[in-house]
């Protein structure tokens, strides 16, 4: 066991955020705490590291080993390069190899006894520095750097002139190189596009140290942990397994816990009942035995009604107008920067009802595309075209209209007049503004509050084109839930940009990656990306170098494929509505032969010749029409 907890508890004020947790950690575990935000995850490391006492409780880290913690948000000043930074964290190894620089040089001076001792050191400082990976610190270090999504060109960029999510970046290529025995992540992949992520999970599996990650992305969370530490109600449970192994165990024990609650409310209403008749009878024998129900009453122990599972609210997202077929069409777009050529020649079309996401690595352009589709930046070249009657909302917290002196609730109320109360309070609590937090003035929230509401503001409009940019960033597991089902049970047509794979696979229907300048179409969710992306990337966006000219191939094939795809399609909704018409001629023909039917065993009908053979000759038409209809049905069905 590398670490313990034993009884941890913490209070802010009347606010308790742990009650008493108790949890450990084994050498070489991967562990995970969970818990909707606000939980308590990030003060549970804080008390671990030392950075905050507890109000109660020990926390014990074995003897000998050593802990490395990585904050959510880093404010680094340094006037050193992004290399330099990381190259700081292995002085050792570098006074190493200082001095077996000094000891080599030294030797051609030496001879006899003075040599031998010096060749006994050396070796010595030799195997230590072998062990500490000396030999290939160069290629770890660079290893790690292009993981975290760093290229060599940037290498060389002052920690001081870089971004927030860049200096997470350094600092978490920092903590990863000094090897502590116990790794505590804060949200380690808030900055890391697919291809870190998927990084950063390989290196975490073949950590020989132990790791305790705060993370929302369950993806990250099944393929990494083997253990799920959660706080609910300042209350810490174990348990064994990845996230959907917990989630499992969790909804089960939920159910039972809410069967033995409702079942122990049941019993106490009924005993109250029972004690409320018995004192009606007014009799000392009724009133005796009341009594004696009232003490096994009080010497209950009375169970704790189970917190209120948020996943059961439900987003209720439907467009007012329906729009035409064609959403969006995008053709030979070009878009690049002084320096930064992002993407040339791409054409795109989206239809009715898809659930379209852009992925890709950081600054290839895919919310430059979003941008562009609103008009918010110019293309260099290139058409973006909307549907009839497309009615666009914009997700994007860089250009939300917000009313800073407002609060949550009338932020919303004055936008939705007609909502009660109650609805946007729940409306509020999927995006995780509870209690009083809804009296909030926009003014005094983070930009990640802010965020959340200019997204539960865009949940409740009417448009029938969503464009979302990255909406899940600030929201916890319970609530990305409620946005997966929400969007999967929307009418209209949704584009956007996420680094969450698992809500990709919830929720998308079609993938466009943005890769080597190019576009690439996948038909399917995230695990159909996966199965298809080195093989599409070979065909429509391989790497070239500068010398050939592929990529002009590379353009045009994939401009051909997109072309013909399109046709098929076309010619795949023709046949649909034809198979649609020639259905309903079908049940209508159908239905006028059974009239005839009908009609010709009544005695008015069978006894007067002329109606009779005015209907024979009409149900004869009738069967020779609908032999040709059921002939071309099958045509149009093969």
């Amino acid at each position: 066991m590398i670490l313990s907890c034993q009884n941890i508890s913490k209070a802010f004020g009347t606010d308790v955020i742990l009650k008493q947790a108790s949890f450990h950690i084994e050498d070489h575990e991967k562990a995970a705490i969970v818990g909707i935000n606000g939980a308590g995850k990030t003060t549970l490391l804080r008390i671990i590291v030392g950075e905050m006492e507890p109000d109660e409780g020990v926390v014990a880290l074995s003897k000998g080993k050593t802990i490395g913690y990585l904050e959510q948000h880093q404010d680094v000043h340094s006037e050193q390069t992004i290399y330099e930074e990381l190259l700081s964290v292995k002085e050792d190894v570098l006074r190493m190899e200082k001095k077996l620089r000094e000891m080599e040089h030294e030797m051609k001076h030496l001879a006899g006894d003075a040599l031998s001792q010096l060749m006994e050191q050396y070796n010595r400082i030799s195997t230590e520095y072998e062990h500490q990976n000396g030999y290939a610190l160069q290629s770890e270090l660079t290893g790690v750097l292009k993981g975290l999504g760093f290229t060599e060109d940037e290498f060389d960029k002052k920690i001081c002139t870089l971004s927030g999510g860049q200096k997470t970046r350094v600092a978490l290529g920092r903590l990863l190189l000094s090897s502590p025995d116990l790794l505590l992540l804060d949200e380690p992949i808030n900055h890391l596009d697919l291809n870190s992520i998927a990084w950063l999970e390989n290196y975490l599996m073949n950590y020989k140290g132990a790791v305790l990650i705060v993370a929302h992305d369950r993806y990250f969370l099944n393929r990494v942990v083997s253990k799920i530490i959660e706080i609910d109600g300042g209350k810490v449970m174990s348990f064994a397994g990845n996230y959907s192994a917990y989630a499992e165990k969790k909804a089960q024990l939920r159910e039972t816990a809410w069967k033995a609650y409702m079942n122990q409310q049941q019993e106490i209403r009924h005993q109250e009942a029972v004690i409320a008749k018995l004192k009606s009878f007014n009799r000392e024998k009724s009133i005796k035995r009341a009594e004696s129900r009232e003490k096994m009453l009080d010497k209950m122990e009375v169970l704790e009604k189970p917190s209120e599972v948020r996943a059961d609210m439900h987003l209720h997202l439907e467009p007012q107008i329906l729009s035409g077929n064609d959403v969006l069409t995008v053709e030979h777009l070009s878009k690049s920067f002084p320096g930064n050529p992002l993407f040339s020649d791409i054409s795109f079309q989206i239809h009715r009802g898809e659930k379209v996401a852009i992925i890709g690595d950081n600054g290839t352009g895919k919310t430059t595309i979003l941008k562009i589709i609103n008009e918010l930046e110019r293309a260099d070249a290139g058409s973006v075209e909307l549907g009839s009657k497309v009615h666009i909302s914009y997700y994007d917290q860089e250009h939300q209209q917000l009313h800073m002196e407002k609060t949550l609730m009338e932020e919303i109320s004055d936008v939705y007049p007609d909502m009660t109360g109650t609805e946007i309070r729940n409306i509020l609590a999927a995006f995780l503004f509870t209690g009083d937090d809804v009296y909030k003035r926009i003014r005094d929230l983070s930009g990640g509050e802010r965020g959340r509401i200019s997204l539960a503001r865009l949940m409740l409009s009417k448009s029938n084109f969503l464009i979302l940019d990255e909406p899940t960033n600030h929201l916890d597991i319970v609530s990305k839930e409620i946005l997966e089902e929400a969007i999967r049970k929307y009418t209209g047509t949704v584009l956007y940009v996420s680094h969450d794979r698992y809500f990709i696979n919830q929720t998308a229907t079609r993938i466009l990656e943005l890769k080597n300048h190019a576009i690439i179409n996948y038909i399917g969710n995230y695990d159909y990306y996966l199965e298809k992306s080195e093989e599409l990337t070979q065909i429509y966006a391989p790497e070239q170098s500068e010398e050939t000219s592929a990529p002009a191939v590379s353009a045009s094939s994939s401009k051909e494929d997109w072309a013909r795809k399109k046709e098929e399609q076309a010619k795949e909704r023709k046949r649909q509505n034809d198979l649609k018409k020639v259905e309903n001629e079908i049940t209508k023909l159908e239905n006028r032969s059974s009239e005839i039917d009908e009609l010709m065993t009544k005695e008015e009908v069978y006894t007067d010749v002329a109606e009779c053979t005015k209907l024979s000759k009409e149900k004869a038409e009738l069967l020779e029409k609908i032999d040709a209809l059921y002939e071309q049905w099958e045509a149009l069905s093969e």
